[in-house]
């Protein structure tokens, strides 16, 4: 891919460097979300939010590959950075599955609570992200990284949905 001078010297920015640096945390997230995400499954109680844990594992390594992508249109090794924030909201929903009752709804309004906090920080990321592309001109990048938030942003509106078709009227009778 020719480059413009204008991305080349944009690719030796510290902006630049940051965006990456930004990539790879989203990058240790989704991949420490995916594993999560059994466990989240396996927590609920409802059928719904189980199957909805499922669908956003497979949601989750489709991202993955996504920013795996990212990285090669960028021409950058698509490696994790710890990404602190995640690490903490993975914790929160195991202390929620601790200080919970297993089988009951209550359980499943706390995991509902963790998973869409996960899902407002990809949120927040992926929509900073594709801003950031789309300065430095990166259309492609930025198309896939807006591709993601949508799906982002598709999953919390599901859990919502779940969360108030049945999950929270059934944990205020319990």
């Amino acid at each position: 891919m020719k480059m413009d001078k204008k991305n080349q010297k944009m690719e030796n920015s510290e902006f630049h460097k940051f965006f990456i640096d930004e990539l790879k945390d989203i990058y240790w997230a989704e991949q420490h979300l995916l594993e999560a995400l059994p466990k989240l499954q396996k927590a609920s109680t409802s059928k719904q939010l189980a199957m909805a844990f499922e669908k956003h594992a497979k949601e989750t390594q489709k991202q993955i590959k996504k920013v795996e992508q990212v990285f090669e249109i960028l021409g950058e090794k698509a490696e994790p950075k710890k990404c602190e924030a995640m690490e903490g909201l993975l914790k929160e929903a195991d202390s929620i599955i601790e200080d919970t009752d297993k089988d009951t709804f209550t359980r499943d309004a706390g995991l509902i609570l963790a998973a869409q906090k996960a899902e407002h920080y990809e949120i927040a990321t992926y929509g900073t992200l594709r801003i950031f592309a789309r300065h430095m001109g990166h259309e492609e990048v930025e198309k896939l990284l807006e591709e993601i938030l949508q799906n982002e942003k598709g999953t919390d509106a599901y859990l919502t949905k779940i969360a108030e078709d049945s999950v929270n009227e059934r944990a205020m009778k319990e």
